[in-house]
């Protein structure tokens, strides 16, 4: 049976940027089209706590997928960055997702634990909120991307499809 996964990634934020290398990596599977889950994609969501958690919720009810996998652009960064937490005032919300499992067999992936004070982390703690207080069992994680170049592109795609396929399994 294939496992139905909500993808999503966010719009640019600054009038300089070309493009979300969250979006970026999206758009780089869907050219795939060969995996052998059911993905679904909810790109290009507004940098806006309140707009884009509103969107992924209102997405979570309507597919109610297996797992959810929202990524965001993190520019200081070289490699994938899987978050273990977000937070939100004085409270801090894990994933349920094994993040050291889920790594095994990648190249050049990290464990954060620090998704940032940005839209990113919102986004991350209202999903996790809302799947608590909903007592919904689909595992969410969080994965930061980097800036996509020729140079890094292949390793960030690979690294992120195991993370794919490996989520599916668990």
């Amino acid at each position: 049976m294939t496992k139905k996964i909500l993808l999503t990634s966010f719009e640019v934020w600054l009038s300089d940027q070309l493009s979300n290398s969250s979006d970026d990596l999206l758009l780089e599977v869907i050219k795939l089209d060969s995996l052998p889950h059911d993905l679904k994609f909810l790109r290009r969501l507004p940098v806006d706590i309140h707009l884009a958690s509103s969107q992924v919720i209102q997405k979570i009810s309507e597919l109610q997928p297996d797992y959810i996998i929202c990524s965001g652009m993190a520019a200081s960064r070289t490699k994938l960055s899987l978050e273990a937490v977000a937070s939100f005032e004085s409270t801090v919300l894990p994933t349920s997702v094994n993040l050291e499992k889920l790594v095994t067999g990648a190249t050049n992936i990290e464990i954060s634990h620090d998704c940032g004070k940005f839209v990113c982390e919102g986004l991350y703690y209202a999903v996790l909120n809302h799947l608590c207080q909903n007592q919904l069992p689909t595992p969410c994680i969080f994965v930061h991307v980097p800036v996509l170049n020729s140079e890094n592109l292949p390793t960030v795609l690979a690294d992120f499809l195991l993370i794919i396929n490996n989520l599916a399994l668990s």
